[in-house]
Formats: structure tokens, C-alpha cells, sequence
């Protein structure tokens, strides 16, 4: 999404149509995580991460466009976090450290995503032992999800994709109205 849609991003509907303290609270998130949000535009859910992982925690807010992450950090500095770190992102790369982040968050980006083997083998860099992989999708295997069919997958796709970058599934949650919680876990080489 460019960011000249960045008010779709914050409407007020989005909590009744995502409930994004639920899909939260299924992650798991404490005190102390490093928790990446891939594709964190405004920081919609930054601005919610931040206070669970608190001041010995970290949110790695990544974004391609760098008006996201200019209006990314003015919410983030109007909320007083000290946190969050906003970080450019490419196609192919994460820009984030290695082996820093033991959740990444990918809330209706991965099929986004222009070049998905190569971000996924950058992020698989970045991961910390025993991370997570979360893809929240909205849920292709329903018509009456009122998005758009190229912006929806179904869990054999995502499940099919992720196989490919080396992951396999830990977790599913279907509790939300439209989209799914995936988890993943990075599979050991060999």
C-alpha cells in the first residue's frame, strides 16, 4: 500500500474488523521481546507492541516507503515510546540485525511482498533462536471477506509458500472476523 493510503491504515473500523489487542494477546508478547513489525507502515500495531514488550523489550518497525516511517515515527514519538527503532526495509532485504528478533509480525504484507525468497532468507538472518514467524492474511478461502481477492490467501497457500523459505507451522487461530493467525517456526537446515 502506498502511503497516500496511510488513513486506511488508522480508520477507526479497522479494531472491530481486525481486533488487534486479540491477535496480540494469541502471540504471546511479553516484558523483554524483540518483536519485528514487517511492513509497519504508520505503526498501527507498533503503538500496541511497544507497551508489551516494555523498556527491556524492542520493536524493530520496518517499512519500504520512507513517508511510512516518517509518519511511523511521529506517532511513535508523540506516544512517548522509546522502544521502537524504524527501519528501512528493500524487497529483498529486512535491514534488520542479525539474530535480533524473536517475533516477526507480518500483518496483511507478506503477499505484498515483490521478491518473498529472498526477504525470507534475510529475515531467516535476522531471526534469534526459537523465533516466530506470524502471517496474519485475510482468509482467501472465504468469498465473503470484503477484500480483494489479490490481497487474501488461503492457509495451503501460505503454508505452501512458508515450506518453501524453510518454515513450518506451529500455530493457527481463526477467532478473528477475516483473517487468519498463522505461526511459524523456522525448520533446521539439512
Amino acid at each position: 500500500m502506498s502511503y497516500l493510503g496511510a488513513d486506511w491504515l488508522t480508520r477507526s473500523e479497522r479494531v472491530a474488523e481486525e481486533r488487534p489487542d486479540a491477535m496480540l494477546d494469541a502471540l504471546r508478547i511479553g516484558p523483554g521481546m524483540r518483536v519485528a513489525d514487517i511492513g509497519a507502515g504508520v505503526g498501527y500495531h507498533v503503538l500496541r507492541i511497544a507497551p508489551r514488550v516494555g523498556v527491556a523489550g524492542k520493536v524493530y518497525a520496518t517499512d519500504l516507503q520512507p513517508e511510512m516511517l516518517d509518519m511511523l515515527r511521529a506517532r511513535v514519538d508523540a506516544a512517548g515510546l522509546t522502544n521502537v527503532e524504524a527501519v528501512r526495509s528493500s524487497d529483498a532485504s529486512t535491514g534488520l540485525p542479525d539474530a535480533s528478533v524473536d517475533l516477526a509480525l507480518f500483518v496483511d504484507v507478506y503477499h505484498e511482498l515483490a521478491d518473498p525468497a529472498a526477504f525470507m532468507r534475510d529475515l531467516r538472518r535476522a531471526l534469534a533462536p526459537g523465533a516466530r514467524v506470524v502471517l496474519v492474511e485475510f482468509r482467501g478461502e472465504d468469498p465473503e471477506v470484503p477484500i480483494k481477492e489479490e490481497h487474501k490467501m488461503t492457509v495451503d497457500q501460505v503454508d505452501a509458500e512458508l515450506r518453501t523459505h524453510g518454515f513450518e507451522r506451529s500455530e493457527r487461530h481463526d477467532f478473528l472476523p477475516w483473517q487468519h493467525v498463522l505461526i511459524y517456526r523456522a525448520r533446521p537446515p539439512g
